[in-house]
């Protein structure tokens, strides 16, 4: 019996590959269809923790679907079904080897560059006297190198996107409109919420007829960083901590306990307490960025329960 899914070993019908990323198992079905497990993995600093999470891999498959249907009238994306609430079922793609980061606010990795004294990030200058969380006079896209399987993804600039030729000019500005467009729909979405909506990044494809789409996930904590909107002047003019929505709060435990992903330092203990404390915090970033209650998965076997699901979905589709 399992509660949680942290590997997968699945042999779907037509199956002819599979992919395993730090969080996400994508299994190829018949060079035509993508399978994506999302699992209950979690990783920070590039780095994927040793013990899996309660529902965290329904929470981000099911926040990233429900994204992907609020704003393909403005972004095609490659999603054709969710046949399990841990799985997403599209179409195949060519993936393009850059992350589009996009920066609302001065928080995160640009903040910590920020106050390391470096006042340019991929290539893109941000302003002199911004304090951390403060708002920029408008976002910034702040690319990363698409990491292979455990090296860490790295900033870029544009520049360097294209002289390297890792996208063509001709892509990388649908990849730049796409990246705003889909960030200032989040922007609004997030606003309905009570929430702001700090940075997110997005990944891209291309379909077989050479379509630009959306693929991976949108819009999910562990991609994403939210603020509560009530009180956030506030706390950035008395110089206080905002209230966060994201991934960050396992950042801030790891780097307190000693932990960033560097050579030599050990990933700290992970009590059933703490798993269960992180399981709660992503089911209120769920209700929160969703505006609806979390309804829980039947997971005594969630491994059984996904192989029996998408089986027949694909079985249903021949």
């Amino acid at each position: 019996m399992s509660n949680t899914i942290t590997t997968t070993n699945f042999n779907f019908p037509n199956q002819k590959s599979v992919y395993r990323g730090k969080v996400r198992e994508v299994y190829n079905i018949n060079d035509e269809l993508l399978v994506m497990v999302a699992t209950d993995r979690l990783s920070a600093f590039d780095v994927v923790l040793p013990k899996g999470i309660p529902y965290k891999g329904q929470i981000l498959n099911q926040i990233a679907t429900r994204f992907m249907e609020l704003t393909e009238d403005i972004v095609p994306n490659w999603l054709i079904a969710t046949p399990d609430p841990n799985v997403a079922v599209g179409h195949l793609c060519e993936p393009f080897k850059v992350e589009m980061v996009i920066r609302g606010y001065l928080s995160g990795h640009a903040a910590r560059e920020y106050a390391a004294g470096r006042r340019q990030i991929c290539g893109v200058t941000m302003a002199e006297g911004l304090k951390e969380n403060d708002k920029f006079p408008e976002p910034i896209i702040t690319p990363t190198t698409k990491a292979d399987n455990g090296s860490h993804d790295e900033d870029i600039s544009r520049e360097d996107i294209l002289s390297k030729g890792i996208v063509s000019e001709e892509d990388y500005i649908v990849l730049e409109k796409f990246t705003r467009d889909l960030f200032q729909r989040g922007t609004e979405i997030a606003a309905e919420r009570g929430l702001i909506l700090v940075d997110t990044k997005y990944e891209f494809g291309k379909t077989k007829e050479g379509v630009i789409v959306l693929i991976d996930e949108i819009h999910t904590p562990d991609s994403s960083r939210y603020f509560y909107a009530d009180g956030y002047q506030e706390r950035q003019n008395k110089g206080e901590e905002q209230k966060q929505l994201s991934k960050e709060f396992v950042r801030r435990w790891l780097i307190e306990n000693g932990f960033q992903g560097q050579e030599g330092q050990q990933i700290p203990e992970m009590t059933d307490a703490y798993i269960e404390s992180v399981s709660e915090r992503y089911i209120e970033l769920y209700e929160n960025i969703l505006g609806e209650k979390f309804v829980k998965a039947d997971i005594d076997n969630i491994d059984q329960r996904i192989d029996k699901n998408v089986s027949e979905y694909l079985a249903s589709k021949e």
